[in-house]
This record gives C-alpha cells, structure tokens and sequence, in this order.
C-alpha cells in the first residue's frame, strides 16, 4: 500500500496519498463499474469494451500517478488533467450507449439522480454503496448511474486542478525550488 512519501529536508515537498483523495476513489468505483457493464451490455469482441475499460484506468491510474508526481506541480496538473479527460470520453461512450439504444439521458431533476446525490454525499463511499445503481436489471440506470459517477469525479478533478493551479503560482514548480535550494546551499558556504 503506497504511503505519502516525505521529505524534510530539499526541494521535493511529502508527494503520494492518492488512496485518500476522493477523486481517486470515485475513479476506482468508475472503473469496476465499467468492467462490470462492458461485460454485461457488449459481445464479446466488441472494441467499445477495450476503448470504456481503457478510459475509466487511464482516469484512475493517472489520478495516482499524478499523486506520486506531485512534487512537479506542472507533472501533477498535466495527469490530473488527462484523467478528467479520459474520464470525459468515457462519459460520451455512456451516454452514446444511451443514445444508440434509444434511452433516456437523464437530467438533474430526475429523481433518481437525487439519489445518486445522496450516495455520493456517504463518506468513504465504495463500489458497495452504488451496487444496485450499477449492477441495475435495467441498462438505462446502469449508464445513467455511471455518467452521475463520472460527473461527480469530473466536476472534483475541475476544483482539484483549480487548487493546483493555485499551488503552482503560490509556491513555484520544481525547478524554481531546485534553484533556491542550490542559492541556499551556495550562501551557506
């Protein structure tokens, strides 16, 4: 299990961690789901299953490399912002699937999309708490439920960037740190 890494002296600031963001979690739960639901809703050999399930990993996987480099501020917005970008194709797959077999995309007053707002509200809420959305007899609130997750993770990864947008103009990339780092050591002597 992958701890945040620390680091009191230097230039490269604690880095890791990714399990506990939200936006990580939402992801692990995007991606399960996919799984579930290419195999359910796809033949076989069907290319969509390869191209869904490589987005909802690109979108996770990302989140966590991101983490891992967040001690380069401009490495950790460049993944995080891939993430949200693989995760928006995957939400156009979902709702061409809508489309292609003639269901309803449901809107945010949908009241089972309150529902999904409710759950998504749970603490440290898992693929369990939104099993019978995803799992679902019908595929209409299997795929409106997995567009309400990727939104969600989304819309997160949107404030997510935002504040390290923030954390890059306040604090500097590596390269600045490197070299104040290097002008510390050199007054030191």
């Amino acid at each position: 299990m992958e701890e945040k890494k620390k680091n009191t002296e230097g230039f490269i600031p604690a880095h890791g961690g990714y399990r506990k963001l939200i936006t990580y979690q939402k992801a692990e739960i995007i991606y399960d789901g996919t799984v579930y639901f290419t195999k359910r809703f796809f033949q076989k050999y069907d290319r969509t299953i390869d191209q869904m399930v490589q987005a909802a990993r690109s979108g996770k996987q990302n989140i966590a490399e991101a983490s891992m480099a967040s001690a380069t501020k401009e490495t950790e917005i460049k993944l995080t912002n891939v993430a949200r970008a693989s995760l928006e194709e995957l939400l156009i797959d979902y709702e061409d699937f809508l489309r292609t077999n003639k269901l309803p995309k449901w809107d945010k007053e949908h009241k089972l999309v309150a529902r999904l707002r409710e759950l998504n509200k749970i603490p440290n809420g898992n693929y369990e708490t939104f099993k019978k959305a995803i799992e679902n007899e019908s595929p209409e609130i299997c795929a409106n439920a997995m567009t309400g997750l990727i939104k969600v993770a989304t819309y997160l990864l949107n404030q997510q960037i935002k504040q390290l947008e923030q954390a890059f103009i306040n604090e500097g990339g590596l390269r600045e740190r490197m070299t104040k780092a290097r002008i510390n050591q050199r007054n030191k002597k």
